[in-house]
């Protein structure tokens, strides 16, 4: 791809509670394509649509109905049971690894809730608030303040006093590790990893000079910067 060419991405959403299957199909093809209700607003982008039907996840349908159909969303993977943390590497992470050096953000995962550590009929809630995972046993960073979000996509400079992301919280992750098990402390050091595994490459990006060259229009920002904490109003957020 050259270097004036707009960067390939790649974008995932989940809802949680699923959508109205009577109403979520779609006929055709092209301009001729039909829509049920629920894919009718995006009726203008139907010659660039692919509607694919047919896909079953088997390994959905063990464990229980929260943990099970959310931790191996994509990748299908087997889930640990027990309270033990194991499925697979999603896809939208092998995706990263190979097209994410072309963006500012080799990969951003966004949320409304914050993750769940619990365990909930013999299995890790963590399966039911992560569907991107960076490895088998660690889920990907998830964002879940706006402001945070908006700073990890616009903001361009570091400023004076600014830290690393993981800076900031490893005082508190220090205090955390005395009062876990041995278990526990390693998924901890885990995840902190793959944050700042993160962070190296954006900023290995940038060195190699892989931002170059394709711009978008935009010279910056086209809406304020969100509120500073987490919105209250599940609807705004």
């Amino acid at each position: 791809r050259q270097a004036s060419q707009a960067p390939t991405r790649m974008g995932i959403l989940f809802s949680g509670c699923g959508f109205h299957t009577h109403e979520w199909w779609a006929k055709g093809q092209g301009k001729e394509m039909k829509l049920g209700k629920v894919l009718d607003p995006l009726k203008d982008f139907r010659e660039k649509m692919v509607f694919i039907k047919g896909l079953y996840n088997a390994e959905a349908l063990k464990g229980n109905i929260h943990s099970s159909q959310t931790g191996n969303l994509l990748s299908g993977a087997p889930l640990a049971s027990g309270g033990r943390i194991k499925s697979g590497t999603s896809v939208d992470q092998f995706v990263a690894k190979q097209i994410g050096h072309r963006t500012k953000l080799p990969s951003i995962v966004l949320g409304c809730e914050k993750a769940n550590p619990s365990v909930h009929k013999d299995y890790s809630m963590l399966y039911s608030s992560h569907i991107s995972w960076s490895s088998p046993s660690t889920p990907t960073p998830l964002e879940v303040y706006p402001a945070l979000a908006f700073d990890q996509l616009f903001k361009n400079k570091t400023q004076a006093g600014d830290e690393s992301v993981l800076d900031a919280v490893l005082q508190d992750a220090k205090g955390l590790r005395r009062g876990i098990s041995r278990l526990d402390q390693q998924k901890l050091d885990e995840y902190l990893n793959s944050v700042r595994e993160v962070e190296k490459r954006i900023e290995s990006a940038g060195k190699r000079g892989e931002l170059q060259g394709w711009r978008p229009t935009l010279t910056g920002p086209n809406m304020p910067r969100p509120k500073d904490g987490y919105p209250q109003d599940i609807v705004e957020h």
